[in-house]
This record gives C-alpha cells, structure tokens and sequence, in this order.
C-alpha cells in the first residue's frame, strides 16, 4: 500500500454524467453486469487533496527476493529499480542487501471525489476513503485484451469467488495447448484470489491475486489485480454502488508545496494523451518548469514522480 492522509477537503460541485453499460459477462468470472445505468449522480471533478502517494524508503532484501518481485509489490518498474541501485534488471539479490525504493506517484485528478479510480497506463489503484487516499500496484489488461476505461460502479462485493471460466479464455487456453477447467473453486488455485469486486462495466472486476509478482504489469484479461493485502485494505470500504472510474493518463503532472512533479510513462496501448506542456499549461505552470529535466523524465518513463521545478535565479 502507498498511503498519505488527506490534508485538506477539497470544494466539490455536484454534476451528472451519463454512462451506458451493457449487460455482458464478466471475462474472469462469466457472470453478467448488474444492471444498465442510465446516468449517475457524481460530484464534478476536482483536484484530489492529495497530490502524491509514496516516497522514497529503503527496503531490505529477503529470501527468494527479485527486482521484479519488489517492484511489483511497490509499484516500480524492474529497469527503473535496477538502475537507482546501480544493478542489473537479473541481479540476484543477498538477503540483508538494502535496496533504495523511490515509489511517488501523482494522484490523477480523476479521482476528485470519487471512491476509486484506476489508471491504466500508471498501473495504479486509488482508493479515497475516510481515512485518507491511499495508491496501489495494480495488473492491469494485455494490449490485445485491454482493460476498457469509464466510469463504473461497484456492483458486486464477493469473498471468496468461484471462477466461472468464460469461453473467451477456454478458447484461448486450447490454442495454446493448456487445459483449462471451465470453474475454478476457491482456494490457492483461483486467479481471483480471496475478494472479488464485481463492476458495472461490461466484462470486467477488480480482484486480489495468486500471482502478485504479476503486478504493476499489462497482463491481465482485462481485470485488474491486486495484492491480496492491498484489497484487504479497501475492500470491506467499499459498498455497492461506490463509485469509480478507469482512465488512460501515461503523463501526469502536479503541484506540491511549490515543487512541480512530472510522470511519465509507456503508452501501453499506444492511445496517447495531454502531453506534459499541455497539462502544465492547463495547470498554469508552465513558467515553473525546467523543460530541459522535463524532456529527460518524459524520454526516461520511469513512472516514477520526478521534480521538474525550475530553479530560481538570483538578480
């Protein structure tokens, strides 16, 4: 979990949006949607109170630890570890050696007042509970099986799932020459792991995991994984009819106690999105940024925070 408690409230303006959804099954459970909303009411969207989730800790290798291992766990992509630690992506790690974590992540202004809200391309989870906004590494779709973007609302809250396999997933398994039983009880085996949480949106749910190494990846069906501690957190928050929403932001910007931080990442699916000028100009900070750091985080996509702040120069 990367957490922060909320400073301040921010002023909220109630608005509607309309969203459509299908009734369809699920890929990763086989059960239908709920139900078709016609529209919901929701709180325009505003800046979250909390700007970043994260920081920068040392963490100390244990056995059977990888680079991929901790990065998923922290929300860091393998190279970016490596290279903040002077090693290579395949290292093999001793028990005792202390590793350098640099985990911030902006909190996209989706999330405004929404309960949830899942960033693709960031491979993050925001949850804004009463409790403050916390950030999570999350798996999210494969590029040929994209996980679908909008609002949505929480419409089923399970422990405990059984995995009714869909055919879309049987049929690829016979492609592949695996054999792939069409339900999956509870227990270590289930891809769902102990928590299901069923969305509106057509075909998809959030759920916990029996691979956490899997996360902070495009590996899913188009779910989206979390670790089983991480939804243990947020999970029993949550009620039928939360709302969230799924977004496509490879570039995020924000201001922070005066410093200006740049993220940047891949674009998984090759969709594009406001580029940073563009969001630095929305922001009204285009003047505070230093463009030259500012082009070697956008060319780097560490995914990682960085300050871009210009310094300031003396007369």
């Amino acid at each position: 979990m990367i957490r922060q408690s909320c400073i301040a409230a921010a002023c909220l303006v109630a608005a509607t949006l309309e969203v459509r959804v299908q009734e369809a099954p699920s890929p990763d459970t086989g059960t239908p949607a709920i139900r078709q909303i016609e529209s919901v009411q929701v709180p325009a969207v505003t800046a979250p109170a909390v700007k970043l989730v994260g920081g920068v800790t040392d963490y100390v290798v244990r056995k059977g630890d990888t680079l991929r291992k901790i990065g998923a766990r922290f929300g860091v992509d393998v190279a970016t570890l490596a290279r903040a630690n002077e090693l290579r992506p395949d290292a093999r790690l001793t028990p005792g050696l202390v590793i350098r974590v640099d985990n911030r992540h902006v909190v996209p202004a989706a999330l405004g007042s929404l309960e949830l809200v899942v960033n693709v391309p960031q491979r993050m989870l925001f949850h804004r509970g009463a409790g403050g906004t916390a950030g999570y590494p999350v798996g999210v779709g494969r590029r040929d099986w994209p996980t679908p973007t909008g609002m949505f609302e929480v419409a089923v809250l399970e422990r405990y799932p059984t995995w009714n396999v869909p055919a879309s997933i049987l049929a690829e398994s016979r492609r592949k020459g695996k054999i792939q039983p069409a339900t999956v009880p509870p227990g270590p085996n289930n891809p769902l792991g102990d928590y299901w949480i069923g969305l509106s949106r057509s075909g998809i749910g959030i759920h916990a995991t029996n691979a956490p190494s899997s996360l902070y990846g495009t590996v899913s069906h188009g779910c989206i994984r979390v670790h089983p501690d991480d939804i243990a957190r947020f999970f029993g928050r949550l009620s039928v009819g939360s709302l969230g929403r799924i977004i496509y932001q490879p570039t995020l910007l924000t201001v922070q106690d005066g410093i200006v931080y740049l993220e940047v990442h891949r674009d998984a699916y090759g969709r594009g999105g406001p580029t940073a000028r563009a969001l630095a100009e929305a922001a009204g900070v285009a003047d505070r940024v230093d463009w030259t750091r500012a082009d070697a985080v956008i060319a780097a996509h560490e995914g990682i925070a960085r300050d871009v702040t210009l310094a300031a120069t003396s007369d």
